[in-house]
């Protein structure tokens, strides 16, 4: 594939977020190394701590939680080691990457290590910045330093969202047109099926098809599940029994209180818990749902809500930051802080047969608008401008 000047477009894409398990960044990582794979790049290869490799990793969903050994998990909350591997992993990554300057360099999380080549940074949310009373303190002292230095590097600057977009440029004084919106895609898997073709994947997780309402992403305090379990809670119990409220995702930060009241709502019959649920079940579990719930305070993009649409499931979700420019008028829209507004929307969602059924149309209309072999290619067209330049 010819740049400017007849040369060969060689791309080097970071890869550490690969791992399990599998959400937001990791998923958005291996689905563009997926498809930039399959638009046949003269030279691409992949970042994977200080190694590079020519195929793209995969991501197990069977390492459990207990195979991350307990010296690590303490290390990750100490501020010393945390700010020793600051230091250690560029400089590692920076010299696996002599003299491969005439490539060009895409950290899709964040961050960038020391490089003589051009290089791309993807900015998904700055939630570190704009609510970082919703992550762990070191968490935000990491991102930031790490922010701070890859926007000092970077050449372009890729956001998923033309929201984050604006957002980037406001805060940190970007030129727009340094900036590059390049909107996420949601996995052929997600797609609308029949009660029969779930029932077994369903049926193993204790649910039925078209019985709960969904909620899907790391329980965590941006995602304002506080807020949610209220409104479901106030739902008349003939409906929260009939339609219970299935939360599913990797357990977070900050979420001790929350874990509490949901165990307070199982013992009531209303809420299922099923923690991670591995990727080869998710499509299933989402594509059952009567209802999909995303009441989220702040988004880089709102995957999930992409996901729900394209299983045609219909939607209640926020109106806040990136969620209007993704579900596009599709979604019963909700203020984050408006439990009563909520609460109606649920209702209505569940129980109105006319809403339900324009917001399944609307929701398999609007999600035809992305995909991630689209991303992939808007990504290469900045990858070419870059390297051009």
């Amino acid at each position: 594939m010819d740049v400017g000047g007849g040369g060969i477009l060689k791309v080097i894409l970071s890869v550490d977020s690969v791992r399990f398990p599998l959400t937001g960044i990791g998923r958005y990582t291996y689905e563009l190394g997926k498809g930039l794979q399959q638009l046949g790049l003269d030279r691409l290869r992949f970042l994977a701590g200080n190694r590079l490799l020519n195929n793209l990793p995969q991501a197990s969903d069977e390492l459990p939680m207990a195979a991350v050994p307990f010296w690590k998990r303490l290390v990750q909350q100490n501020r010393v080691a945390v700010a020793a591997f600051r230091l250690l992993n560029p400089w590692r990554k920076s010299r696996s990457l002599r003299g491969l300057e005439d490539h060009v360099l895409h950290g899709p999380n964040y961050s960038l290590p020391p490089f003589g080549g051009r290089s791309v940074i993807t900015v998904h949310d700055l939630s570190c910045y704009v609510g970082s009373h919703w992550h762990p303190p070191e968490r935000v002292r990491y991102l930031h330093a790490e922010m701070e230095l890859a926007l000092q590097r970077a050449s372009a600057i890729i956001t998923d969202t033309e929201y984050t977009r604006l957002e980037v440029a406001s805060h940190f004084g970007w030129p727009l047109h340094r900036i590059h919106a390049v909107h996420l895609g949601a996995g052929l898997e997600f797609a609308p099926r029949a009660a029969e073709e779930l029932a077994p994947a369903l049926s193993a997780l204790g649910l039925a098809p078209g019985a709960y309402s969904l909620y899907t992403g790391t329980i965590e305090p941006r995602k304002n599940l506080v807020t949610l379990l209220q409104a479901y809670g106030r739902l008349p119990e003939a409906t929260r029994l009939r339609w219970p409220l299935v939360l599913a995702g990797y357990r977070g930060w900050k979420s001790d209180d929350l874990h509490h009241s949901m165990q307070h709502a199982q013992a009531q019959g209303w809420l299922r818990y099923l923690g991670f649920v591995p990727n080869q079940t998710l499509p299933m579990l989402m594509a059952g749902a009567r209802l999909f719930a995303y009441p989220s305070h702040y988004e880089g993009f709102g995957l999930p809500v992409l996901e729900a649409m394209a299983s045609g499931v219909p939607v209640v979700c926020s109106n806040a930051t990136t969620l209007p420019e993704v579900s596009g008028g599709a979604a019963a829209m909700h203020d984050p802080n408006d439990a009563d507004a909520l609460f109606e929307a649920l209702r209505a969602g569940l129980e109105d047969q006319s809403w339900r059924s324009q917001a399944r149309a609307l929701g398999l209309q609007q999600a035809q608008k992305f995909s991630w072999a689209k991303c992939a290619r808007e990504t290469l067209a900045v990858y070419k401008a870059v390297a051009e330049a």
